[in-house]
Formats: C-alpha cells, sequence, structure tokens
C-alpha cells in the first residue's frame, strides 16, 4: 500500500513524512464507535423479544418465521460486529505522506481508496485529540479548504491517530501558510514597498 501511495507523488516533490496510525488506538476508535451504544441497545431488545418468543406458548409454530425475521431485524448489530471484525483490514490500508506540495492519504476496506489535497488549496489546519488519542498518547492533524461541500464547511483531509502529531501539526501548519500566502500574494505581483512573502517552495 505505501508503495502504491508513493507512486502518486510527484517526481518533483519532496516526501518529508510518512506514516500509519497508531494500531490501539485505531482499534480501540474502531470498537467503541458511536454505533456500539446503539448496537447493544439493539441487541437486548431483539435477544429479549427472542427469550419471550422461546416462553409462549405455540413458540414452536411460528419459530420457523420468527428467527429468520429477528436475523434480518438484527441488521444494525451485524453492521457494527462487521465494522469491527474488518478494523485491521481498513489498517493495513491506511497510509500518510506529507510532501513539499501536498497531503496524500490512503483508506478504505473492500476498496483502496487514494486522496490528495495541495497545500495551495488548504486554507485551516487544526489538531484534534480525543479521548482515545489522550489515552495512546497520538493526535489528529485535520486539514479544510475553502471549498464548499454538503457535509462540512470545506472538503478535509486528515491524519489521524499519529505519535509524532505535535511534530506534524507544525510541519503541515507552516507549509499551508507559506504555500497558501505564495498563492493568494505571489512574490512578483506585489506592491513595490512590500517584497513578497519569503519562502523556499517553488513550483
Amino acid at each position: 500500500m505505501k508503495e502504491e501511495l508513493r507512486k502518486l507523488v510527484g517526481d518533483n516533490e519532496k516526501i518529508l513524512y510518512e506514516g500509519k496510525p497508531d494500531k490501539k488506538c485505531f482499534i480501540f476508535e474502531s470498537i467503541f464507535n458511536p454505533l456500539l451504544p446503539f448496537a447493544v441497545i439493539w441487541a437486548i431488545i431483539d435477544f429479549a423479544v427472542i427469550g419471550v418468543t422461546f416462553m409462549s406458548k405455540g413458540a414452536l409454530e411460528i419459530m420457523p418465521f420468527i428467527i429468520p425475521f429477528m436475523l434480518i431485524h438484527m441488521m444494525p448489530v451485524w453492521m457494527y460486529l462487521g465494522g469491527v471484525l474488518l478494523t485491521f483490514r481498513k489498517y493495513k490500508n491506511t497510509e500518510y505522506i506529507v510532501t513539499d506540495h501536498a497531503i496524500y492519504a490512503s483508506g478504505g476496506v473492500f476498496t483502496k481508496t487514494f486522496n490528495t489535497k495541495p497545500f495551495a488549496e488548504l486554507s485551516h489546519v487544526n489538531l484534534h485529540r480525543g479521548i482515545f488519542d489522550q489515552m495512546f498518547n497520538v493526535g489528529d492533524i485535520i486539514t479544510t479548504t475553502n471549498q464548499i461541500t454538503n457535509v462540512r464547511g470545506g472538503a478535509a483531509i486528515s491524519i489521524n491517530s499519529i505519535s509524532n502529531y505535535i511534530e506534524v501539526y507544525n510541519l503541515v501548519k507552516k507549509l499551508q501558510k507559506d504555500i497558501y500566502s505564495d498563492v493568494m500574494y505571489p512574490n512578483d505581483k506585489r506592491p513595490a514597498e512590500n517584497h513578497g512573502y519569503n519562502t523556499e517552495y517553488k513550483g
């Protein structure tokens, strides 16, 4: 997977960081996701209905119908369990690369997804540390663009659950500031009294 992601990096780009999420944090976040309470409550209710049905009169007659129905009705539980069981495959496919031009990220379970965001398009860089991030001493770097989407204020790309989050955050923030400033205010197209934003990033 890492070799596939590297193939997306341009010949004129320099790789400054590459890595994966912290495995323990990745697994814990997959297990204790927002669907867990819903799946537990759903399972308790369904198993209670099955138990009451077993103890009722005429249970044997309706069992051939109630069991297939309950198996289908418990679909949210199977979806949650399936997501947890596929965590290791998702972890295997998750990689990050930061170059002096862009951020590259790969992911997916059955299909592989490769995302790229040039620093020239990024408008904000944020650091996020959830409960499990703090527990495992990792952090998430979340970047957004000015592009409007139906989901958020801007299309985002994230580097999640990495151990050296401070260093990568500072690196991404500096690259975003330097390159975004050069795009907005090109060195050669500014007032004479302003000599431009001095950066070493070209191209």
